[in-house]
């Protein structure tokens, strides 16, 4: 008895290169349930045809921005259990990271100039498919790039990084003045810019301080 063959759905707006998808899935034994321009249709056939496995372009119309990625981000939040594989000539930083993180099974990244062999395309996809990982290895190197420049731990300053190690300790303002030998009001201040460059607003209220004390221990783990 043969396997039932993996149900995918295509978005890719250039009519070429989605035909060409097309044809390589349907002889490497895919079913393909929809080939789809723009995200819009593509929601639509994701949610008429329920597929297994989505095949998605970044840059798609009208705008051609994130359409793509970010279609492939609902499928994940509205179908969890569907894989989703990105192709693209780009690396957007900010939605392929939600992407990765949203869920870190069935979820793939590769850009189109790099895959130089379309039976390691074909193998991609399935290991995405089957719940596997595949990442390009410039989307991982772009990825942690991002993550390393947006730590907001690394915009503290030195005296600000004592402050905050010492508020890890339980100390009181009081008690870091001392200890720092600065004033009350020089801790107070240093303690409200470290909330600022944690992006911890007023209305956190006294949490803030906890909050700050447990990513500073995150980073130390």
């Amino acid at each position: 008895m043969s396997e039932t063959p993996t149900k995918v759905v295509l978005a890719e707006d250039s009519v070429l290169l989605r035909d060409g998808i097309v044809r390589l899935l349907t002889s490497a034994g895919f079913e393909v349930a929809a080939a789809c321009p723009d995200g819009e249709t593509f929601l639509a056939a994701v949610e008429e045809h329920r597929p297994d496995l989505v095949v998605v372009d970044v840059r798609m119309p009208p705008t051609f921005t994130s359409e793509g990625i970010v279609a492939a981000l609902k499928v994940r939040d509205s179908h969890p259990d569907t894989a989703v594989m990105v192709l693209s000539q780009y690396v957007e930083e900010q939605y392929a990271t939600e992407l990765v993180a949203s869920k870190s099974k069935g979820v793939g990244y590769l850009l189109k100039d790099r895959v130089a062999d379309t039976s390691d395309f074909i193998a991609a996809l399935r290991d995405v498919a089957g719940g596997g990982t595949v990442l390009d290895p410039d989307v991982v190197t772009q990825l942690l790039t991002r993550a390393r420049h947006a730590d907001p731990l690394a915009a503290l300053t030195p005296r600000e990084r004592d402050v905050l190690d010492l508020m890890a300790q339980g100390r009181t303002n009081s008690a870091i003045a001392k200890e720092l030998f600065v004033s009350h009001g020089a801790v107070e201040k240093h303690v409200t810019s470290i909330f600022t460059k944690l992006d911890l607003p007023p209305a956190d209220g006294d949490h803030r301080r906890v909050l700050a004390v447990l990513r500073w221990l995150d980073q130390e783990d």
